[in-house]
């Protein structure tokens, strides 16, 4: 009960957060944040890095790390660029191929931690250097560019108006008809159920959120492309880890490795798909980021592994291990986009922007390690 609590305030205290962080920056620029165009811009930010924080919470639960995600997402973009403009793919061939490959690489960083026994840090600092080395040599160090309309549309297309009005009311239906059947599982396994007065305010609040933003996006050009797919994985990846044995694996072996080995999971097989289902997820961050770009260029993807764990630890994962959530990262990564987008439009100097981000960090780690001393 006190878990659930505390994770309950976590998702409170970061909502609260999200909303004097954007109240702030509204009053700054003269309500120029909270404009339908900004919104639209600060909504794409968040996809890129809540992405690679959905691939990296795994890591992190099953209390490992990778620091290679950065380099790894600007080669796999740089290559995408390359198949695009260089060789000429078609788009499908492009994406298989970039997802492929990213895949391969993400076997690779999991063979050495799960079967080598190497160190995550060390496998995947390796990667960083390697990853970003391949790059330049990929690109000769030069902006692979111009990006076809047609892969562009991946980074920077809209949903018309009428789909995302559809989708919307879609993902509404698909809650309510998912809390009723969860209400109905409880019931027949004879289990406590909360009152029919607070589902009904649930379902009332997810629709006015997920409908206004909609309406919001909609008086702008539309819901963004790669918001559209951080929605999809997201919620493939709040199924995974809550409702399938994988997830609860995962858990387990972030929580105790020796108490799983010993139940009989088999840790070395997890792990390995963690890393591969990480990879895949960067190859698609990658994706997404030369086609909003237009380019694959040799610098893409700096700093983006920070950005990943930060949103990882502002989202409620701890670095040691068993404790983390979907949900919380998303959050996370919007977070860290709202800062960036709003420190952008007041002009911040590009130091204080890290300074700022470094404290934010370093306070919801202390935050994080203060709670375990009291539990």
């Amino acid at each position: 009960m006190f878990k659930l609590k505390s994770v309950n305030l976590q998702v409170y205290i970061m909502l609260i957060a999200i909303a004097v962080i954007m109240a702030f920056f509204s009053v700054a620029t003269d309500g120029a944040y909270l404009s339908p165009r900004n919104i639209s811009n600060l909504l794409r930010q968040t996809s890129i890095t809540g992405i690679l924080a959905i691939g990296m919470v795994f890591v992190i639960i099953s209390a490992e790390i990778d620091l290679s995600v950065g380099s790894l997402m600007g080669l796999l973009g740089g290559f995408a660029a390359i198949a695009d403009v260089w060789w000429g793919f078609p788009l499908p061939a492009t994406i298989i191929a970039t997802i492929a490959l990213g895949l391969i690489f993400g076997i690779w960083n999991g063979w050495w931690v799960a079967y080598r026994k190497v160190p995550s840090f060390i496998v995947t600092l390796a990667g960083y250097l390697a990853f970003r080395g391949i790059l330049i040599g990929l690109t000769n160090g030069t902006t692979v560019s111009p990006i076809s309309g047609t892969m562009t549309v991946i980074g920077q297309g809209y949903l018309s108006d009428i789909a995302g009005v559809i989708l919307g009311g879609i993902a509404v239906i698909g809650f309510v008809l998912w809390g009723n059947y969860q209400r109905r599982s409880r019931q027949q396994l004879q289990l406590e159920v909360s009152a029919l007065s607070k589902d009904f305010t649930k379902y009332a609040l997810f629709a006015v959120i997920v409908l206004g933003a909609i309406y919001l996006l909609n008086d702008y050009r539309g819901i963004p492309f790669p918001v559209l797919v951080l929605a999809v994985l997201a919620i493939l990846g709040l199924f995974l880890s809550r409702k399938t044995s994988f997830g609860r694996h995962v858990y387990a072996i972030g929580g105790n490795i020796d108490a799983a080995k010993l139940s009989g999971i088999n840790v070395e097989k997890t792990k390995l798909i963690i890393f591969a289902m990480n990879g895949v997820l960067v190859a698609i961050a990658g994706l997404i980021l030369s086609a909003r770009l237009g380019a694959g260029s040799p610098s893409a993807g700096q700093n983006a592994e920070l950005d990943a764990i930060a949103a990882c630890v502002i989202g409620g994962a701890s670095l040691a291990g068993g404790v983390g959530s979907v949900f919380g990262v998303v959050i996370g990564a919007l977070i860290i986009a709202s800062l960036d987008n709003g420190m952008s439009m007041l002009d911040v100097p590009t130091f204080w922007q890290y300074i700022v981000k470094g404290a934010i960090l370093l306070l919801a780690v202390w935050i994080d390690t203060s709670n375990k001393k009291k539990m």
